[in-house]
């Protein structure tokens, strides 16, 4: 079943106040159209810039995820993308007119309404989906945080946190769906040990932090002198240490929600990947500089994949989506000038076609027949077919449709085709099909090797009399 692409149905605004900085911040959704991803617009600031939610971006994950681009800063992120990721959304602008996302109650669940408040839309493309193929595994001996992502057929997650004190040990947590995540996950809260919550008082490092911000884990024996001046300090009538070993300030959702928020930091720090991808994610010990080399690693592992030979991406003993007779319902050529003999894949957004070359064929009798070498204008052609069964694979009767092309631009042949060779084309819609026109971005491999490369503009029409 084919996964769409989401944005919100109209603009909602939430606001509040930094945890660091004490700036209050109001945060505006806007949808965004396909293909977009998360950026984020500082609306406070001169020209209005776009920072991406990429994790090439991540400046530093001090107090929080925290992204850069040309000078200008958000921080404290994991939260909100945790809860547009985990509420499925791929497609969304994020104004702020601030330098800090706001803290709220330290969990997702506050940007949870606000996406439901504005309504999910499905919008008119697939979604990309990486499909992980192999183990990937991220440790870090100081920490020891480590972090696996392994082969699944969906995106899953779990968390484990050791803290070895007292008041909290070993805690695991699960996310199965990513369907389940507003449920189980988006209300977990931030929590914080109470030395660090007095070294960040001290230095003054939570200007906009109160106790409903976090839960408190109480690491060492308080006196009533000292609970006083936290009462004091947050502007609490009463402060106490209740049995289970935290600050009475509020009463916990699940026993292990402290894992439960790790495993929402997971999420939103993952969210910086772009894309969707299909894995079980392990985390032991994570934390937000683990999170994001972790990211980076599979970020790497995807751009390497996609650069990768088709033949080390598909399987050819696998039946074709369409061989080479329903490759002849769909065009209209036919020997010598039908130039695919079948099609591995076909999403709402790409093609791969498969050619065998063979000494049999036609042109060869004429084209440096000493030195057979397939001719370049016919390696366009075979490409054009390809991206002609994309285009007519989106109409319902493409039987009635013919496909013209309209401009073949960046032509490049990078080595030459001869007898024996297996050309696999493969070719990306640049922007979504619109009445009819289809601008593609081709490569043509020999093996392991690019041997051509293109950008086609097409546009399908109905046959004369149909």
């Amino acid at each position: 079943m084919k996964e769409m692409q989401q944005t919100i149905s109209q603009s909602v605004s939430l606001s509040g106040t930094g945890l660091h900085t004490g700036q209050y911040v109001t945060v505006c959704f806007k949808p965004a159209p396909v293909n977009h991803g998360y950026k984020f617009i500082r609306v406070d600031l001169e020209g209005k810039p776009e920072i991406e939610a990429d994790v090439d971006y991540v400046k530093d994950t001090e107090r929080g995820t925290n992204l850069e681009k040309n000078g200008v800063r958000i921080s404290t992120t994991e939260h909100l993308l945790a809860a547009v990721f985990g509420m499925g959304i791929d497609n969304l602008i994020i104004e702020l007119d601030g330098i800090e996302i706001p803290i709220l109650d330290g969990s997702a669940r506050f940007w949870v309404e606000k996406i439901k408040e504005a309504g999910i839309i499905v919008q008119e493309a697939e979604r990309e989906v990486f499909e992980l193929k192999q183990t990937i595994r991220y440790y870090n001996p100081e920490t020891k945080s480590e972090l696996i992502a392994i082969p699944s057929d969906e995106l899953r997650f779990s968390a484990v946190i050791q803290f070895n004190t007292k008041v909290l040990d070993t805690q695991f947590s699960a996310l199965s769906s990513m369907n389940d995540f507003e449920k189980e996950i988006s209300n977990c809260r931030t929590f914080v040990f109470l030395h660090e919550l007095e070294y960040l008082i001290q230095h003054n490092l939570i200007k906009g932090g109160d106790l409903n911000n976090a839960i408190v884990f109480v690491d060492r024996v308080l006196s009533q002198e000292e609970l006083d001046r936290l009462s004091a300090h947050f502007d609490r009538p009463r402060i106490e240490v209740v049995e289970t070993g935290i600050l009475n300030n509020l009463e916990l959702h699940y026993l292990n929600e402290p894992a439960r928020h790790k495993l929402l930091d997971v999420v939103g720090d993952m969210a910086l990947l772009g894309r969707r991808i299909k894995a079980q994610i392990i985390a032991t010990r994570p934390g937000h500089t683990s999170n994001v080399e972790f990211t980076r690693l599979i970020k790497a592992h995807i751009g390497k994949a996609s650069t990768a030979s088709p033949l080390n991406r598909f399987d050819l003993n696998k039946p074709p989506v369409f061989d080479i007779n329903a490759i002849k319902r769909l065009l209209p050529h036919r020997p010598p000038f039908l130039l695919v003999d079948k099609v591995l894949e076909v999403t709402a957004n790409g093609v791969v076609g498969f050619k065998n070359v063979t000494m049999n064929e036609a042109f060869f009798v004429g084209h440096f027949p000493e030195e057979p070498v397939m001719p370049g204008v016919l390696q366009i052609e075979a490409m054009a077919q390809t991206g002609g069964i994309l285009i007519l694979s989106s109409v319902p009767d493409p039987e009635n449709y013919m496909t013209y092309f309209l401009k073949i631009d960046q032509v490049k042949f990078r080595q030459k085709v001869v007898p024996g060779d297996t050309l696999v084309f493969e070719l990306k819609l640049v922007s979504p099909i619109r009445r009819g026109l289809c601008h593609m971005r081709g490569t043509a491999w020999v093996g392991e090797k690019v041997v051509m490369e293109a950008e086609m503009l097409a546009q399908i029409a109905r046959k004369p009399g149909v």
